[in-house]
């Protein structure tokens, strides 16, 4: 009867040592970095169909260095005026550029036109954004088209997630 047992216990110890060996294993990778999923995700530019992204850059900084860029088309198929921009990040402290916007607002923005957006004085460093890692900041765009006059007004938003520079 005791052999049973202690072969029962052998049994359960060894299953127990190949759990802890897979434990450290994973905790090894997951402090190396090699678990974080982010890391994986490949950079994008999403908007709504009236607005295509073709380029993007989120750059560090703190104070009056960090900046935020955008290569914009207007896919609306006609003219618009752009009347309002605001900035937003999932992060405790909210992602946001106190510094000058070009272009200034309001625009009209013709039909097919590519347009830079850039937003100075960004708090990269205070909304939790490390160089090198990847950071998800929100553009909302608030316009109307130029032939239907501001009581029709739109809003569009878009997500950029790309590597902080």
């Amino acid at each position: 009867m005791n052999k049973k047992s202690q072969a029962a216990l052998e049994f359960l110890t060894t299953y127990a040592w190949a759990f802890l060996v897979i434990l450290i294993m994973i905790s090894a990778l997951a402090y190396f970095g090699i678990l974080r999923p982010s890391r994986l995700l490949p950079d994008r530019c999403n908007f709504g169909s009236q607005i295509s992204c073709v380029d993007y850059k989120i750059a560090y900084g703190t104070g009056a260095d960090g900046t935020f860029s955008l290569r914009l088309k207007n896919s609306v198929g006609e003219p618009i005026v752009i009347t309002a921009t605001a900035i937003s990040s999932e992060s405790v402290t909210a992602f946001a550029c106190t510094g000058a916007q070009t272009p200034g607002l309001p625009f009209t923005w013709g039909s097919g036109i590519v347009q830079d957006f850039s937003f100075t004085t960004c708090n990269s460093a205070a909304a939790g954004f490390v160089k090198g890692e990847k950071g998800k900041v929100t553009l909302a765009l608030t316009y109307y088209a130029a032939k239907s006059g501001s009581t029709y007004t739109h809003q569009v938003s878009g997500d950029v997630f790309t590597t902080i520079v």
